[in-house]
């Protein structure tokens, strides 16, 4: 009953998936609320765990290896907040129990804070399913 990382929007639902969970800073545009889930977007919206407005500006200009390393840095250090941690603990502690999905809107996964939020599920005993 693991955790499946996905594209919001993009990657199909699985039959078993359970809950989709959107760890986006904004909602999708020009899709009405009633939608979301109906569109493969997301059942439930999580922005806490998505970067801030900030430091998402700095994740979408990054060009190279360093820049990149430096958001993810700041970002995990957004994610050792309070309130973020415990959701994060939270997501991995569930992840034994129950199907979840998270994710968010980026082609590229790579270069992407779902790839980072996928790290730090793992670093807390998340059952990840790829």
């Amino acid at each position: 009953m693991p955790i499946r990382i996905v594209q919001l929007g993009v990657t199909p639902r699985l039959p078993d998936e359970g809950a989709r969970l959107g760890t986006v800073r904004r909602p999708p545009r020009g899709i009405r609320k009633e939608d979301y889930a109906r569109l493969g977007y997301y059942d439930s919206w999580l922005p806490l765990l998505a970067p801030s407005a900030e430091l998402m500006a700095q994740g979408k200009a990054a060009e190279d290896d360093r820049q990149w390393a430096a958001f993810a840095k700041a970002y995990r250090k957004e994610m050792n907040d309070a309130a973020p941690s415990q959701l994060l603990d939270t997501l991995a502690a569930l992840s034994h129990s129950a199907n979840l999905s998270v994710g968010c809107y980026c082609d590229n996964p790579q270069r992407c804070h779902r790839s980072l939020l996928m790290q730090l599920l793992e670093e807390r005993g998340a059952a990840i399913r790829s």
